[in-house]
């Protein structure tokens, strides 16, 4: 996929940015677990600077309005470096904020696309993760509202975040079209937040817990209609996994693969470069194929997107295979560095902890694959047809 000159200019100035403004501060964010609100200020100012924050949202909301191939290509260059100093960089602002109404845009959608206030989503729950339908929090009529109650679990930015995003059931008779999205502010009452669980990977991300307990919604905290809750979801999962998941498992995987062609080429073993060794060999053609088909697939589900055409079935096989492709490059990564790349002074040892998520994160493998496997039964062979 031939890119434009402009899309060469972002992808150079991304890879700088995250040179100078986001990895020197790796190691700082995983020995204190956490980014302090100065930094992440600073940062979000600079990425704003640049035009990265919010870059997939219109301009008319004031965002950069950038394509979503266009922003895979940033995500990929940011996905080099820690996800928390990603979030924080490029905003996080999702695009089922766009549905709102222009009373809701106005509290919550603009003030997050200037970077006054951050969104996360609370979809995950403790019985309940890839199957987003089978939730068990509820949001009862009460009045012209509703009253909330329940739990999320493993929030990602929680700790971060000023509003959520929440799925809950408003309708158990309905099955899938009984759930609606609420957005939720914190410090209402009724609604705390847990603190930070510390996780082998994604330090500094922040993972908590939400707890309801009869929290008082008004319709203004209802986005879009009532029991559509789930194809809102759904519809920005999509971008979700192309950017978060594959974009940024590319970027990963890239940097690691930079690492090991270095290191074969000057670690000496018996007289000679590692990288002479026919297995060292394999070891970095393999990544080197694995890593340009997860990019290429996620090139082509973006481009699908800027199309208007069904991506569905290739963000499915793009979250497998990008996600499980990071997992290979990692481990051959530590195979390449030795007891170098199992050391926790090294970069490679905190992106081979970090990768282990994104096979779970999002929907995991097996659920994917089961997608995947259910349409080509009942659609035939078109997934992969050239003419699709």
């Amino acid at each position: 996929m031939a890119l434009s000159g402009e899309q060469r200019l972002l992808i150079s100035t991304a890879r700088a940015f995250v040179e100078r403004e986001l990895i020197p501060l790796e190691k700082d964010v995983e020995k204190a677990d956490r980014l302090s609100d100065e930094v992440a200020r600073s940062i979000t100012r600079k990425a704003k600077e640049y035009g990265f924050y919010a870059a997939n949202v219109p301009v008319e909301y004031g965002g950069a309005g950038l394509s979503a191939l266009d922003n895979t290509l940033i995500e990929e260059e940011f996905g080099r470096t820690s996800d928390i100093l990603v979030r924080r960089a490029l905003g996080g602002v999702y695009e089922m904020l766009l549905e709102l109404s222009d009373e809701q845009k106005a509290r919550w959608l603009l003030p997050s696309v200037k970077g006054d206030r951050v969104a996360a989503v609370g979809f995950t729950e403790p019985g309940g993760g890839s199957d987003a339908a089978g939730i068990k929090t509820r949001a009862r009529k009460a009045g012209d509202g509703w009253r909330l109650s329940g739990q999320k679990c493993f929030i990602s930015d929680g700790a971060y975040a000023d509003y959520f995003v929440v799925t809950a059931v408003t309708d158990p008779d309905a099955g899938a079209k009984g759930i609606s999205l609420f957005l939720v502010d914190k410090g209402m009452p009724g609604f705390t937040v847990s603190e930070n669980q510390s996780m082998m990977g994604s330090r500094g991300t922040s993972h908590v817990d939400l707890f309801f307990d009869e929290v008082d919604l008004e319709p203004i905290h209802l986005i879009g209609s009532e029991g559509g809750g789930l194809k809102l979801m759904l519809g920005s999962m999509g971008r979700i996994r192309i950017m978060h998941v594959g974009a940024r498992s590319v970027g990963k995987a890239t940097r690691l693969f930079e690492l090991m062609v270095s290191y074969a080429q000057e670690r000496t073993q018996f007289g000679q470069p590692i990288g002479n060794y026919q297995l060292v060999q394999q070891m970095l053609a393999d990544s080197a194929v694995e890593i340009e088909a997860a990019r290429l697939l996620v090139r082509q589900a973006a481009d699908d997107l800027d199309n208007g055409s069904d991506a569905r079935d290739r963000i499915a096989l793009l979250k497998v295979y990008a996600s499980e492709m990071l997992g290979r490059v990692a481990d051959r990564a530590v195979q390449v560095f030795g007891g170098m790349g199992y050391s926790k002074d090294h970069v490679i040892e905190k992106i081979y902890r970090d990768a282990r998520l994104y096979r779970i994160i999002d929907g995991t493998s097996e659920v994917h694959r089961t997608v995947v496997g259910r349409n080509l039964v009942a659609k035939g062979p078109s997934l992969v047809d050239p003419l699709r």
